[in-house]
């Protein structure tokens, strides 16, 4: 079961039918787990999504039995050593990330989600991202992010990608650390597309606005072939926006860093219709299990950066998925 909508339309779609067709698939962060969903895309309607009672945290989830949260003096003390490593190392950037756990008990109302407005809150909160709902066997998942991979157009076979980078409040004004930050993610996203195409349009970097946050955001577009396709998307991912740069090293050293698994988060989501293939970034997300919602969250550390700023940042954009959570009231 999957419901999602794609960024700027409000219409809701689902996979239905025969499983002849494999229109979405969530693949992780280190390419070793997929989810597929497969049949036809169907649009269903908002009267008919709210009669639905989606029971997304039923199943027990094994994986999250011996989860335990890292503090605040826990993770800025990593973020502390993952600067000296930085800098050590000399590299651009290091992505860190880390889970934060809300058990339902602690929400208002009942401490039992409702799933169905929960989504359509997120669709709304959003409306420029690409939002889902999912529950496949124990995995339940939801989100909502605006960062693309990439999307090819089959009939133009023109290529779209992004590099979206650093993070602020809306209110705050940039500084040196965050231009820093999305410097390399974009150099990285350019040479890669000059390797397959010799038409390339740069737009200028820009305030890219997420709810409660604000990026950094440069848009690239280019003219490939469709046999280079899935090279292209095995390039660019994972992009230095949510590992790192080098790519191989920086890899190494966030399984070094970092305690738990990524899984989904900051993987990415390939959606095939009859014009397009689509694949975005699985960033501002969330986990469910029988007995809270494990969110996931990160940042890019580099040489300027703080610890105590960059877990206020975490919080910020654990915010985007908990602010939507909806629960049903005590009777």
């Amino acid at each position: 079961m999957i419901f999602f909508k794609f960024p700027f339309k409000p219409e809701i779609f689902s996979v239905q039918g025969p499983a002849k067709e494999i229109p979405v698939r969530f693949v992780s962060f280190d390419e070793k787990e997929t989810v597929t969903f497969s049949g036809m895309l169907t649009e269903i309607s908002e009267d008919d999504f709210l009669r639905m009672e989606l029971t997304m945290a039923d199943e027990k989830s094994n994986g999250y039995l011996q989860f335990r949260e890292e503090s605040k003096e826990e993770y800025q003390g990593k973020i502390e050593q993952v600067i000296t490593f930085v800098k050590e190392n000399n590299i651009p950037k290091l992505v860190l990330s880390r889970q934060k756990y809300m058990p339902y008990r602690s929400l208002s109302g009942s401490g039992e989600i409702d799933f169905t407005k929960s989504f359509l809150k997120l669709c709304s909160s959003y409306p420029n991202a690409f939002a889902y709902i999912f529950k496949d066997g124990g995995k339940s998942w939801m989100g909502a992010f605006s960062e693309l991979l990439g999307r090819f157009n089959k009939n133009t076979s023109a290529f779209e990608t992004m590099s979206l980078a650093g993070t602020l409040p809306l209110n705050d004004e940039w500084t040196e650390k965050e231009i820093e930050e999305q410097k390399p993610v974009s150099l990285y996203i350019a040479d890669i597309l000059k390797k397959y195409s010799n038409t390339i349009h740069i737009s200028e970097t820009y305030d890219h606005h997420s709810g409660n946050i604000k990026h950094l955001r440069t848009d690239y577009k280019a003219i490939i072939k469709k046999n280079d396709l899935d090279q292209i998307i095995a390039d660019l991912h994972p992009t230095p926006a949510v590992c790192g740069i080098p790519k191989e090293f920086c890899q190494k050293a966030i399984a070094t860093f970092e305690k738990h698994p990524r899984s989904l988060y900051a993987g990415y989501i390939r959606i095939e219709t009859d014009e397009e293939i689509q694949y975005f970034v699985n960033l501002r997300c969330a986990s469910f299990t029988e007995s809270g919602a494990h969110l996931y969250v990160g940042g890019g550390i580099n040489a300027k950066s703080n610890a105590e700023k960059e877990w206020q940042e975490t919080e910020l954009k654990a915010a985007a998925i908990l602010k939507n959570l909806i629960t049903t009231d005590v009777i």
